[in-house]
């Protein structure tokens, strides 16, 4: 049996009695409870009419009856397509026309794919006729549907600098040789509990977090969402934490953190986004404890990370894990000596198998010997280890989630008043990086009213998620250009780097 899911329902029949996931406010589930929600699911699913190779797209709240959605629809052979709970309804018309789903699932239903409905009380829950007890042991087996080892499990959209979104294609051996890599790599415990309180729409909570937690048979504190507060309540309990840069700095950022002594921890994890060497110096002073930085992406889940024992160093994100082939190479695609900077380069079981309806994309960024261009700039030294030093493309990471200009360009462009625009990343003590509108007025005062950000924020309400929507607004009289006509946006991103740190 090649599918994942029966990986991890073995797992799951094996602990059945033992706790899965924990809460601050309700019962905690046992793999047993977990396993039984997944068999109703995988029921209903069917009853839907979604059949193995079926696209099963998801915009869900966190919860674990929407955890149990996830594996039921790998259970059955389904694909799922997780999408950010932000999106707004014009954005949901996009991926919903491009992944043709046999079944859409979110807090209201479409009229143009089947639809199933969340609870109407509110919880976030998928079903109201999902009520097995949290604490039961013996479970309702799923009937688990038989898939190859290239057939697909998930499609993740994740964001370019120019175009539409892309679908990353990842298999069930992508997802199973990625999760037994990281639980080799980080030496996941049988007494490890993990602090959860990520996304479940992106890879980092979906897969990395759950995935280790889950075939190792631990439990897991599980948080609707961060705040300083929960966090700091179950930390005691827990062993590991993963998070993105935004979630330490909003720690270190409470005065009273930590209110208690850290030593049982055994890792605080982070990726999604570029750790700062200041944050990472400010953790250990305060905590003693070095982050553990990785480096991984929407296409091939991780690629490298710092030791759980060993040196971790600042500005790093570590070694490849095994199995991963990793180069850095000119546009040539020629392997570079340590010390160069080029382009990162990857190869290996978990490097997704292409782009969605996206055969020249695919082909563009998967070169013919299977190494995939990532699209980032590194150097590994003499050790192997890899420091990433800027992406070749000119994408935006805020607060952990991806954001490309070229998509607010496009409607900003069309906001009266406007010229021209470019949008940039800047550095942020938040999010890690902010985004920043630059606009080439049509109508200089006095000839016409100075836009402000409050009127962008009113233009974009209802077109973008929030996320993406600018935190700044700079007026220029043009633009910096290239011979060639492009602008440089390396040129605006050094004019304002500071311009929201002061």
């Amino acid at each position: 049996m090649t599918n994942f899911y029966a990986e991890l329902d073995d797992v799951f029949h094996a602990h059945g009695g033992h706790d899965c996931l924990r809460f601050i406010d309700r019962p905690s589930w046992t793999f047993a409870a977990l396993r039984s929600n997944v068999a109703l699911v995988a029921d209903r699913l069917r009853q839907q009419g979604v059949t193995p190779g079926d696209r099963v797209v998801v915009q869900v709240d966190k919860s674990p009856e929407n955890l149990a959605l996830y594996l039921a629809t790998l259970c059955i052979g389904g694909v799922y397509v997780p999408l950010n709970t932000a999106y707004t309804s014009v954005e949901l018309d996009y991926f919903v026309a491009d992944a043709k789903p046999a079944l859409f699932v979110g807090s209201r239903a479409r009229d143009d794919v089947p639809s199933l409905t969340l609870a109407a009380d509110g919880s976030g829950t998928l079903f109201d006729s999902i009520s097995v007890d949290p604490s039961v042991e013996v479970a309702t087996a799923p009937v688990v549907v038989e898939r190859q080892p290239h057939d697909l499990a998930a499609i993740v959209y994740t964001s370019g600098t120019t175009g539409r979104s892309k679908g990353a294609m990842l298999s069930h051996s992508n997802l199973s040789n990625n999760a037994h890599s990281l639980c080799a790599a980080w030496d996941w415990q049988s007494t490890d509990v993990l602090l959860h309180a990520l996304p479940i729409f992106h890879v980092h909570g979906l897969f990395i977090a759950n995935h280790c937690a889950l075939l190792r048979g631990t439990p897991m504190y599980w948080l609707p969402k961060f705040d300083v507060v929960s966090v700091q309540a179950v930390m005691g309990d827990c062993s590991i934490m993963m998070g993105v840069p935004t979630f330490y700095t909003r720690l270190l950022g409470d005065a009273s953190f930590p209110a208690i002594n850290l030593d049982h921890m055994r890792a605080f994890i982070c990726g999604s986004a570029p750790l700062t060497e200041q944050v990472f110096l400010q953790w250990q002073a305060r905590t003693g404890h070095r982050i553990l930085e990785r480096y991984g992406m929407s296409e091939t889940i991780i690629n490298t990370t710092n030791p759980i024992d060993g040196e971790r160093v600042p500005a790093t994100v570590g070694f490849p894990l095994p199995g991963l082939d990793l180069r850095i190479a000119n546009d040539a695609g020629e392997a570079l000596e340590n010390g160069e900077v080029g382009a990162i380069e990857v190869r290996g079981p978990s490097v997704f198998g292409g782009y969605w309806q996206m055969p020249e994309k695919t082909a563009e960024e998967i070169r013919s010997n299977g190494f995939f261009i990532t699209g980032d700039l590194g150097t590994l030294d003499d050790e192997g280890r890899l420091s990433i030093v800027g992406r070749a493309k000119d994408l935006v990471i805020s607060g952990g989630y991806n954001v490309y200009p070229k998509e607010i360009e496009k409607i900003l462009d069309g906001l009266p008043g406007v010229l021209e625009s470019a949008v940039i990343g800047v550095p942020h003590a938040d999010f890690g990086e902010a985004v920043v509108a630059v606009i080439v007025p049509q109508n200089s005062p006095p000839n016409g009213p100075e836009l402000t950000l409050a009127d962008v924020s009113a233009y974009l309400e209802g077109k973008l998620a929030k996320f993406k929507q600018p935190k700044a607004l700079v007026h220029v009289d043009t633009l910096p250009r290239n011979t060639m006509g492009k602008v440089q946006k390396n040129l605006l991103r050094d004019a304002y780097e500071t311009l929201l740190t002061h």
